[in-house]
C-alpha cells in the first residue's frame, strides 16, 4: 500500500483486512477485502466509509452465511445511509457537509471468487500472465461512472431524459449538472436529497432548478471474477494513478520488479509521468507543497494485492490470524 499526498487535506482512506469476513469469526468464510477511498469536496465521507463499510459488510455476510453480490450491495447501502444520517445531524451547523463525498472501490477475494464492486472512478485492475512468453495482461475489472465516458452520459441522460443539462461542458471538462465529474458516490447528499440543496449551502453547489429525482446514485456496479491460476495479482488504485498510467503500463511495473515496495513504486513512476507532462524534474515536483501539488497530481493511493490460487482454494479452511491495514498504519495480531 502506497499514499501520496497532493491536497491540503488528504482525502483518500484505504484499508486492506485478512482473515474473517463476517461478524462471526469462528464460521463464515475468510478471505481478503481491499477498498480504495478517494474522497472529494473533503475528507469526512472517505473517512466514514473506511470506518463503517467493511463493518457493514461482515455484519450482512453473517446474516447469509456467505459473501455475495447481494451482501455488497447492502454494504454500500447501509454505508449510504449511515453517512446520510451524519449529514443531516451536522446539516445545521455544518452545511457543507452535504457536499462532500466519495468514490468507493473495493475488492474481495474469497472462495476462489474476486468480487470487485465500484462508485466513482477509481479502478481495479487484474495482472494476467501468459504462461507462453511470461508476459503479462491488464484486465479492468472496475466499472468507472465519470461523464468523461461517453457511455456514462448516454446513462445519464437516459435517466433524466427531462434535462437537457444533466451533464455540462464546463471548462473543457464534462461535469453532472456543471459541478461534479462522477456520476455515483457515497455521500454528495446535495445532490440526491433536495432538503440539502438549498441555503445554507454554498450557492455554487445549489441547483437553479427543483431537484425531481436523485441525480447522483450510491448503487455500486459490481463483478464477480471466478480466480484462475494465471491471474497473477490485482492493483487497486484512486484516479490520480490512472491518470498517470494507463492499465497496461501499471501491470508491466507490477510484473518487472520484486513485490517488496511495488506499490510505491507505482506511485513514483505517476509522478514521474506528471512531472514529464509539466517538463519538471521529479526531484522539483517533490519539493512542491500539498496544496499547490494538487495542480500537478491528484492524491493517489495503490494497493497490489498478489494471488496465489493454490492458497486462495484452501483459504476457507485456512483459519489464519487477521491483519488490518489502514492507510499508514497497520494492525497485526498480539501473537502470530
Amino acid at each position: 500500500m502506497a499514499v501520496v499526498q497532493a491536497n491540503n487535506l488528504l482525502e483518500d482512506q484505504s484499508q486492506v483486512e485478512s482473515g474473517p469476513l463476517t461478524t462471526l469469526s469462528s464460521s463464515g468464510p475468510y478471505g481478503t477485502f481491499v477498498g480504495v477511498y478517494d474522497g472529494h469536496g473533503g475528507p469526512e465521507t472517505s473517512r466514514f466509509v473506511n470506518d463503517h463499510l467493511f463493518h457493514h459488510l461482515k455484519r450482512f455476510a453473517a446474516e447469509q452465511d456467505s459473501m455475495s453480490v447481494d451482501v455488497i450491495r447492502k454494504a454500500y447501502e447501509a454505508t449510504e445511509e449511515g453517512f446520510l444520517g451524519v449529514v443531516a445531524k451536522q446539516w445545521a451547523v455544518k452545511p457543507h457537509i452535504a457536499a462532500v463525498g466519495s468514490c468507493c472501490l473495493i475488492g474481495v477475494v474469497c472462495d476462489g471468487k474476486l468480487y470487485v464492486a465500484n462508485v466513482g472512478d477509481s479502478r481495479a485492475v487484474l495482472g494476467k500472465v501468459i504462461k507462453a512468453t511470461g508476459e503479462v495482461n491488464a484486465l479492468q475489472l472496475s466499472a468507472e461512472h465519470n461523464v468523461s465516458i461517453e457511455s456514462v452520459r448516454q446513462e445519464m441522460h437516459s435517466l433524466h431524459p427531462d434535462d437537457s443539462h444533466i451533464v455540462v461542458l464546463k471548462h473543457n471538462v464534462w461535469r453532472v449538472k456543471g459541478i461534479i465529474q462522477v456520476s455515483r458516490s457515497i455521500g454528495d447528499v446535495y445532490l440526491k436529497k433536495s432538503e440539502f440543496n438549498k441555503e445554507p449551502l454554498y450557492t455554487k453547489y445549489r441547483l437553479r432548478e427543483p431537484m425531481k429525482r436523485p441525480i447522483l446514485s450510491w448503487e455500486p456496479s459490481i463483478t464477480v471474477h471466478d480466480l484462475q491460476p494465471d491471474d497473477q495479482f490485482l492493483i487497486y488504485a484512486s484516479d490520480g494513478l490512472w491518470e498517470q498510467l494507463s492499465n497496461q503500463e501499471a501491470v508491466e511495473i507490477v510484473q518487472n520488479h520484486p513485490r517488496n515496495g511495488i506499490a510505491r513504486r507505482l506511485v513514483k513512476a505517476a509522478l514521474q509521468e506528471a512531472a514529464k507532462k509539466r517538463e519538471m524534474r521529479y526531484s522539483d515536483l517533490n519539493k512542491i507543497e500539498r496544496g499547490v501539488r494538487r495542480h500537478f497530481h491528484d492524491d493517489i493511493t495503490v494497493v497490489v494485492l498478489f494471488l496465489d490460487t493454490n492458497l486462495l482454494s484452501r483459504a476457507s479452511s485456512l483459519k489464519t490470524p487477521s491483519v488490518s491495514i489502514r492507510g499508514g498504519g497497520i494492525t497485526l495480531p498480539k501473537k502470530l
